[in-house]
C-alpha cells in the first residue's frame, strides 16, 4: 500500500541542475550593496591596473570603449542565496585589459569608486572566467547595478564582481577586502558554499 503518492515532493525544476547547494532561482534582479550608490559619471570615470611594482595602466571612459568587447551570456550567483541564470551582459576581458601587464602577481585586490574592495586570486581573472561590464540585457548598466562599469567574476559568488571598479591591484601576496574582513570567504565559490571564513 502507497502512503505517498507519487510526486508528493514536487516535481524537480528543470534548471534546478544549475542551481549551487543552498540557492534559489530569482527572476528579478536584487539590488545589494555595502553602501550608497557612488554619482560616477563616464566623462571622469577611470579604470586603471597597478602592478606590484607600481607601474600603472589606464584608460578613461572613450579609451575603453574603444577596446574589443565580448557578449557574455552567464548564470550569477548571490552569496544572500539567489541565483540568475543566463543573463547577457557585454564587457571587456581581463585577458585584453592584463595583456600588457607585466606582473609575478599571485593575487589582485578590485577598488570601487565609495571605497569598496575585494580581493581574488590572478588566475581567476584570466582565460576567459572575468570582464569589466558595462551592459546588462542590452541596456547600459544602470547604477544600482555598478553602472557605468563592474567587475563581473561570475563563477564566483557575486560580492566578487565589484560594482563601480575604479581598478585592480595585483599583489604578491593576499589581502583582505572589505567584506572578507568582515567574515566573508577569501575565494567564495558557489559549488563549495564557501559563504564565510571555515566553510
Amino acid at each position: 500500500m502507497n502512503i505517498i503518492s507519487r510526486g508528493f515532493g514536487g516535481r524537480r525544476h528543470p534548471a534546478s541542475d544549475r542551481l549551487p547547494p543552498g540557492q534559489y532561482l530569482e527572476s528579478g534582479f536584487p539590488v545589494l550593496s555595502a553602501g550608497p550608490t557612488p554619482p560616477v559619471k563616464t566623462p571622469s570615470w577611470q579604470f586603471t591596473i597597478t602592478a606590484e611594482t607600481g607601474e600603472q595602466q589606464g584608460w578613461d571612459w572613450r579609451q575603453f570603449m574603444d577596446l574589443p568587447a565580448e557578449q557574455i551570456t552567464t548564470d550569477i550567483h548571490c552569496v544572500t542565496k539567489w541565483s540568475k541564470l543566463d543573463t547577457h551582459w557585454r564587457g571587456v576581458s581581463l585577458d585584453t585589459l592584463l595583456a600588457d601587464v607585466k606582473t609575478n602577481a599571485g593575487y589582485v585586490m578590485a577598488r570601487s569608486y565609495g571605497g569598496y574592495t575585494t580581493n581574488l586570486p590572478l588566475p581567476d581573472l584570466r582565460d576567459g572566467k572575468a570582464w569589466i561590464a558595462y551592459e546588462y540585457e542590452g541596456n547600459a548598466l544602470h547604477p544600482e547595478h555598478g553602472g557605468p562599469a563592474r567587475l563581473l567574476v561570475p563563477h564566483l559568488y557575486f560580492w566578487k564582481s565589484a560594482k563601480w571598479v575604479t581598478g585592480l591591484d595585483l599583489m604578491a601576496h593576499d589581502r583582505h577586502g572589505f567584506w572578507e574582513e568582515l567574515g566573508y570567504h577569501d575565494y567564495g565559490d558557489p559549488w563549495r558554499e564557501q559563504r564565510y571564513q571555515g566553510d
